[in-house]
């Protein structure tokens, strides 16, 4: 089963992304910081990680930098959802693999998981 780690402090769009992304058949790890996040990849890499940009600990932000300066998370591909960070995400296409604003299409950013991930 291909693994997901979606990372936001609200807990409510940590709930229902993963509930979607479990509906379609992924398996999902939940982090509600980017050093939550940073442990569970490290301890069981993904196929694809999930991350808003404004958390406490570490934002997104970081957490990509972080990952990709390390050689075996080079090609992990991130997808950012944020609701007010999205034109700074962009300005760093060598972390993001994709950016969403909030409020983002669900079937939208599903079909772009199914892209980065590949299926279930």
């Amino acid at each position: 089963m291909t693994k997901i780690v979606v990372v936001d402090d609200e807990s409510l769009l940590v709930d229902v992304l993963a509930f979607a992304l479990e509906d379609e058949g992924y398996e999902v790890a939940l982090a509600y910081h980017g050093k939550m996040a940073l442990e569970l990849i490290l301890e069981s890499p993904p196929a694809l990680v999930i991350t808003d940009f404004m958390m406490p600990l570490m934002t997104g932000l970081e957490l990509a930098q972080d990952l990709k300066a390390r050689p075996e998370y080079q090609d992990l591909p991130i997808i950012l959802v944020s609701g007010a960070q999205g034109a700074l995400a962009r300005r760093h296409p060598e972390l993001f693999a994709r950016v969403f604003d909030k409020p983002y299409s669900l079937p939208d950013l599903l079909a772009q998981v199914q892209e980065l991930a590949g299926p279930a």
